[in-house]
């Protein structure tokens, strides 16, 4: 079986399972869309284009998947988290990244036994994918509150599945030894995994953002909530950790970009009055911007 071969096949054993799939490019960012869907405004989930949109393109079809795999044949395949995935049951994946401190923050979860043993994957990075059950509940994909180097990629996001290779690093992800299925999240992990409430109502120094709901398309089902999240996080942070849960949030920001939630003016000027909040330079707030929709495929 040549690696073509092999990635069709993952791509149909995943569909198998429920879960939504599609390709990124060879550096884990979306596929570019067409011409067409850059032009002409549309909502990316009746787009029906094989590669447009990032996760939007995911599907469990597949016809489509060994088409949209043929159009990519050197990209990564990829999984769409959160409650979409399996009909409404859908995935939370817990990643941790050791290159930001993700190693301490994994031991201190499990030492909480807020982590079970689960479905995992070994990525090509080093790190660590744990997947669970989807709760029903919204969970948005960013960064775990309190914790380095741990995201949380659910409704919103996507991770890499195996049998991909990383682009840095070439290696492999790889599922872990006892291969199942996901485990149900315990109580404890949900309520690490949701934003701390707000002291008070946020405020967007540049006025209210617009936010479009995509419910109807299978999209994200209160964008506003999204958001928020993702520049609270930011105002949460602790110290030393700004600069990075910045990066984190505009990445979070970027995929919403990506599926036509916010504007990239909106999404920029809310990330910049956060950072600013945050006490960061700007500098440092356009290079976190600037780099986090890079990294998701936006420009920025």
């Amino acid at each position: 079986m040549n690696g073509l071969e092999t990635v069709q096949a993952a791509a149909l054993e995943a569909a198998v399972r429920g879960w939504p799939v599609f390709m990124l490019g060879r550096s884990k960012r979306p596929v570019a869309n067409c011409n067409d869907c850059r032009d002409q405004a549309h909502e990316p989930g009746s787009c029906g284009h094989l590669t447009c949109h990032g996760f939007y393109a995911a599907t469990t079809d597949p016809d489509r998947i060994t088409a949209i795999v043929a159009a990519v044949p050197a990209g990564q395949l990829a999984v769409r988290t959160g409650a979409v995935s399996r009909g409404g049951s859908g995935l939370v994946v817990v990643d941790v990244d050791p290159a930001h401190g993700g190693w301490p923050s994994l031991a201190e979860l499990v030492a909480h036994q807020l982590v079970p043993r689960t479905l995992w994957v070994r990525t090509g990075s080093g790190g660590v994918h744990l997947y669970y059950r989807h709760p029903g509940q919204e969970i948005g994909s960013r960064p775990m509150p309190g914790r380095a180097g741990i995201d949380i990629k659910a409704d919103g996001g996507y991770v890499v599945l195996p049998p991909s290779i990383h682009h840095r690093t070439h290696q492999p992800y790889q599922w872990g030894a006892g291969l199942g299925e996901p485990h149900e999240m315990p109580p404890a992990l949900i309520h690490a995994c949701l934003p701390p409430p707000p002291a008070e109502t946020p405020t967007h120094p540049t006025g209210p953002i617009r936010t479009t709901s995509t419910t109807g398309s299978g999209g994200i089902s209160h964008p506003e909530r999204l958001l928020d999240a993702h520049l609270d996080a930011v105002r949460r942070a602790g110290k030393g950790k700004r600069r990075t849960t910045l990066y984190g949030a505009a990445r979070g920001v970027a995929r919403m970009v990506a599926a036509g939630a916010v504007t990239p003016a909106d999404a920029i000027a809310a990330l910049t009055a956060v950072g600013q909040q945050a006490d960061q330079t700007a500098r440092d707030i356009q290079a976190a911007i600037t780099g986090g929709f890079r990294d998701e495929g936006i420009a920025a």
